[in-house]
C-alpha cells in the first residue's frame, strides 16, 4: 500500500461551507475502482480531503496490488474515525454503498452509517433546467463554474492503466492515477459555490426595490411587468438566466431582478360555498341568498360552483398556489391562479420577499 499525502495550496471558495458544515469534522470523499459492481471489481484508491488549521490536505490510499484492497480500506476507517460528516459527488448511489459492500466482503467495521453526507450530485441534480447543463456530471459542472482541471481523462479510461500497473509497476501510470482522483477530490472543494443555487431556491430572498415597468410586446401591445431588485441570499459564481411562464430572472453575485407580469384585466372570485348563492345571468354575478332572496324568481337560478362567482376589473399577479388570498381566476375550471396587486399590497416590502420566493420556486418546478 502506498499513502500519498499533499498538503494543498490555499483553496479559496465564495461559498460559506461552515454554515452548512463544521470543516473540521468533514472528509471529501472520492473512490477509484476497476467497475461498479463491488462484488465483482477491485477498488485500488481512495483519496480524501481534509481541513487542519484552516488549510486543505490531501491523503491517498493506494492499492499497489488487488491483495491490498482490505489493507488499504482499513487505513481509510481508521483514518476518518473522529470526523462526522462526508462530501462527496453521487456517492449515495456508489462510494458509499460500495464501501460499505466492501466492508462486508472483508469483515472489516466501519462508522460510515453514522456520518451526515453532503451529496453535491443530489443537490443540484434538480436545477440542472435552469442551470442550462447538458448533464449533471462532476466536469460539466466544473466547466460550468470555469474550475480547471489538470486530469484530462475519464474514469473509465483508468481501469486498464491500473491492471497494468499490477503487472508492470511504472511511476507515470501510478502518477496518471493520483493525479485523476486528486482532481475529483479536489473538484469537490471546487464545487462548492454550486450550492449557491440551491440556496437561490430555497432560501428567502429579500426584494430590495420594486418597480412598473411598460413595454411593447411583438404584436405592438402595450403590456405591464413588475421588475423587483433582490437581495440573494448567498453570493452566484456564475450569471444565471432563464424565464418560465413570461417569469424572468438573472441574477449574478448578492443581486438578482425577477421580471412578472401584470395583467390588467376582468377576473373571476370564486366563492367557495355555492350553494348559499343565487346566480343572477343577467348581471352575470352570484349573489348571497340572504340579498337575493329579493330578487324576482325568474331573474336567478341557484349557483352551481362554476357561476358562483363575481367579476372585478383591476391589476393581477400570477401565483402557482394560493399563495395571497383573495385568489382570482379566468375561469373556473382555469388552473391559472392570480391575485390582485393592491395599494396596500404595494407598500409591503416583506410580502414581496415572499412573493419573489413563491415565483422563483415555482419557476424551477415547471421549468
Amino acid at each position: 500500500m502506498k499513502i500519498i499525502k499533499t498538503d494543498l495550496p490555499l483553496l479559496t471558495c465564495t461559498y460559506p461551507i461552515s454554515s452548512v458544515l463544521p470543516l473540521e469534522k468533514t472528509i471529501f470523499l472520492d473512490i477509484e475502482t476497476t467497475g461498479f459492481s463491488a462484488k465483482n471489481s477491485n477498488l485500488y484508491l481512495i483519496g480524501c480531503i481534509y481541513c487542519k488549521e484552516s488549510r486543505y490536505h490531501l491523503i491517498q490510499w493506494f492499492a499497489s496490488s488487488y491483495e491490498e484492497e482490505p489493507v488499504i480500506l482499513q487505513a481509510f476507517f481508521t483514518f476518518i474515525k473522529g470526523y462526522t460528516h462526508l462530501v462527496h459527488f453521487n456517492g449515495n448511489q456508489f462510494d458509499i454503498p460500495y464501501l460499505v459492500q466492501k466492508a462486508a466482503q472483508y469483515k472489516l467495521s466501519h462508522s460510515l452509517d453514522t456520518f451526515t453526507a453532503l451529496d453535491l450530485y443530489k443537490r443540484i441534480a434538480p436545477y440542472r433546467s435552469v442551470l442550462k447543463l447538458p448533464d449533471c456530471k462532476q466536469k460539466t459542472i466544473e466547466i460550468f463554474l470555469n474550475v480547471d482541471r489538470n486530469d484530462l481523462c475519464l474514469g473509465g479510461e483508468l481501469i486498464s492503466v491500473y491492471q497494468h500497473y499490477v503487472c508492470f509497476p511504472q511511476e507515470d501510470a501510478l502518477q496518471i492515477l493520483l493525479l485523476h482522483n486528486a482532481d475529483d477530490v479536489q473538484g469537490l472543494v471546487a464545487l462548492l459555490p454550486i450550492l449557491a443555487y440551491c440556496d437561490l431556491f430555497n432560501e428567502e430572498l429579500r426584494v430590495t426595490k420594486v418597480q412598473a415597468n411598460h413595454y411593447t410586446d411583438i404584436n405592438g401591445n402595450v403590456k405591464q411587468e413588475l421588475l423587483m431588485h433582490l437581495q440573494l441570499p448567498t453570493p452566484l459564481p456564475v450569471t444565471i438566466s432563464f424565464g418560465v411562464s413570461n417569469c424572468y430572472f438573472t441574477g449574478l453575485g448578492n443581486t438578482g431582478s425577477l421580471r412578472i407580469p401584470v395583467f390588467e384585466e376582468e377576473m373571476k372570485y370564486f366563492y367557495a360555498n355555492y350553494r348559499d348563492y343565487y346566480y343572477l345571468p343577467e348581471e352575470d354575478t352570484a349573489m348571497h341568498k340572504s340579498v337575493a332572496k329579493f330578487v324576482d324568481r325568474e331573474h336567478r337560478i341557484q349557483a352551481s360552483a362554476s357561476t358562483c362567482y363575481t367579476r372585478k376589473i383591476a391589476s393581477y399577479l400570477p401565483q402557482w398556489d394560493t399563495l395571497f388570498e383573495p385568489f382570482f381566476k379566468r375561469e373556473y375550471n382555469s388552473k391559472d391562479l392570480f391575485f390582485e396587486l393592491t395599494d396596500e399590497f404595494k407598500k409591503k416590502r416583506s410580502a414581496f420577499s415572499q412573493y419573489a420566493s413563491h415565483i422563483l420556486r415555482m419557476m424551477v418546478k415547471y421549468s
